[in-house]
């Protein structure tokens, strides 16, 4: 066979391996028996303990479909730029604007729902002491390399106030993490404490460990916690309360999140001052209208029966609280938040923040490839606007993220350089667009920064309004965890960058020496 013709046969092998790729292998049943779910991927076992399948998981990036897509995608916009780079250049910013703009209207219309309706489930005091028998509640405790902070976690699952013969606390501990392992058999742990520690396999993620948990579960009802975590302590009474007052298409309960470190300092301030604005206002605004909501992390609520009839988490997604959001929507199961708060730790250093931000972002564009294999299930409980939704609040998020820098360097260059760049700019709107660039601009960036404030005023840290103004560092900082996601996400797709928590600890200890 000559060169030519050699050339052409691997050519056809690679288009073939990049369309329809054939490297996933499931596990056979004795396989399974020894090791739990799982597959061979790339050569590699993997070992989930779920039965979510390849097509509803992150374990490859895209699938035949989504690459056609991509590649036609390209091919056009390289085509279009050959023949008329101006016409291409005028409908990108277009495109770009019209999203902005209805991201704008989006938001505005969540936040004025929120101010105007009472949207999260409220538990009475009254309601809690009312109740005597109470059901048992597993609480899935994901932990690594968690010993500085693990005698504080263990403070906080003891004093939640629930019949601890109904109480069931799983500590998931990583088996090559000999060291949280050794300090947590040290502690003289409660009967309804359990260490369950998680077979050594890939991948290494906080989901496959809380999959191989939900095995044990014995609890009616489940709930994840962080290491950094304190809950409300009454948190589990009112979550059980709230589900036996909903219906029975509630699928999560997700409780509010905030940060006791909340004035270690400017990062935390502008953490604390996000999360308020989530979870006060964006997240009770979803709820208001039934969407889709992308869970936090923690403190998300189920029926234990519910958790499992969706097989669990999606291992290979660093973000499975959000994909898990989506796909109870895809099953008709609504999502509402519960009055109750727990607090957890704000990172306080830069390159801690980045490496985690990045790794929720990343998680974004994972959740966002997943569910756009297959939009029309979206629809299938007669909830087409939910693909609106999803598109504003996973794809919308991940794109202004990427596409913000660009937008301030354009609009910077045409204030500070307009007799070279002015022309130029100015030819890349339309008189229609250019208005509604204009609003997004000024009338956009004005409200987000004025929900930024409502956040804090609701959060009951009016001192924060002031750090608001601080608001456009941080969005300058997302931007810049998001192009590491998407660097990661063509590299290593699903690599866990691991948050090191408790660093409010040592700072307390310094302060201690130094005093």
């Amino acid at each position: 066979m000559n060169q030519t013709k050699q050339f052409q046969v691997r050519s056809k092998k690679r288009l073939k391996n990049f369309l329809w790729p054939t490297r996933y292998v499931t596990f056979d049943a004795a396989h399974v028996a020894r090791h739990g779910n799982g597959f061979h991927y790339k050569g590699k076992p993997y070992v989930t303990h779920t039965t979510l399948g390849k097509k509803d998981s992150a374990v490859e990036r895209t699938n035949s479909t989504q690459r056609i897509v991509l590649v036609s995608l390209l091919v056009t916009t390289v085509a279009l730029g050959y023949i008329n780079t101006s016409f291409l250049l005028v409908a990108i910013v277009s495109l770009i604007t019209i999203l902005y703009f209805a991201d704008l209207l989006f938001n505005f219309f969540l936040i004025t729902r929120s101010m105007g309706h009472k949207n999260e489930i409220t538990i009475s005091d009254k309601a809690v002491a009312g109740r005597n028998v109470w059901p048992r509640y597993t609480i899935l405790c994901p932990l690594y390399k968690e010993t500085v902070i693990l005698p504080q976690f263990i403070d906080a699952m003891k004093a939640i106030d629930y019949p601890k013969a109904k109480l069931e606390v799983l500590l998931l501990l990583e088996a090559d993490d000999t060291a949280t392992i050794q300090a947590a058999q040290a502690l003289d742990l409660p009967d309804f404490f359990t260490i369950v520690v998680v077979p050594d396999s890939l991948p290494k993620t906080k989901p496959k460990a809380c999959n191989y948990g939900l095995l044990r579960a014995t609890g009616e009802y489940t709930v994840i916690y962080d290491a950094e975590d304190v809950p409300d302590p009454f948190q589990l009474k009112k979550a059980v309360l709230a589900f036996a007052v909903s219906d029975a298409n509630l699928g999560c309960i997700q409780a509010k999140l905030n940060y006791y470190n909340w004035n270690q300092n400017l990062l935390t301030r502008l953490f604390t001052l996000e999360y308020s604005l989530w979870f006060n206002l964006v997240l009770t605004g979803l709820q208001s209208i039934n969407a889709p909501i992308p869970l936090g992390g923690t403190s998300n609520h189920f029926r234990t029966q519910i958790i499992r009839d969706l097989g669990g988490w999606d291992p290979f997604n660093v973000t499975e609280d959000a994909d898990l959001g989506i796909r109870l929507s895809k099953k008709g199961l609504r999502t509402a938040v519960l009055d109750s708060i727990t607090l957890e730790e704000a990172n306080s250093q830069l390159g801690n923040w980045l490496k985690q931000r990045a790794r929720w972002i990343k998680g974004y564009m994972q959740t966002y490839l997943v569910h756009t294999r297959r939009l029309g299930e979206f629809s299938a409980h007669n909830r087409r606007i939910d693909v609106m939704t999803f598109q504003l609040v996973i794809g919308g998020k991940v794109l202004s993220a990427l596409i913000n820098p660009v937008l301030w360097i354009l609009t910077i260059s045409y204030f500070a350089f307009r007799p070279i760049v002015g022309d130029f700019v100015e030819s890349l709107y339309l008189a229609p667009i250019f208005y509604l660039g204009a609003i997004s601009l000024v009338i956009g960036n004005f409200l987000y920064l004025y929900y930024y404030m409502i956040g804090a005023a609701r959060e009951g840290r009016p001192e924060l309004v002031v750090y608001a103004l601080f608001v456009p560092l941080y969005w300058i900082m997302m931007s810049i965890a998001a192009y590491y996601a998407l660097r990661d996400l063509i590299i290593r797709p699903f690599h866990w960058h691991k948050t090191k928590h408790g660093l409010h600890i040592a700072q307390e200890k310094t302060v201690e020496v130094v005093q």
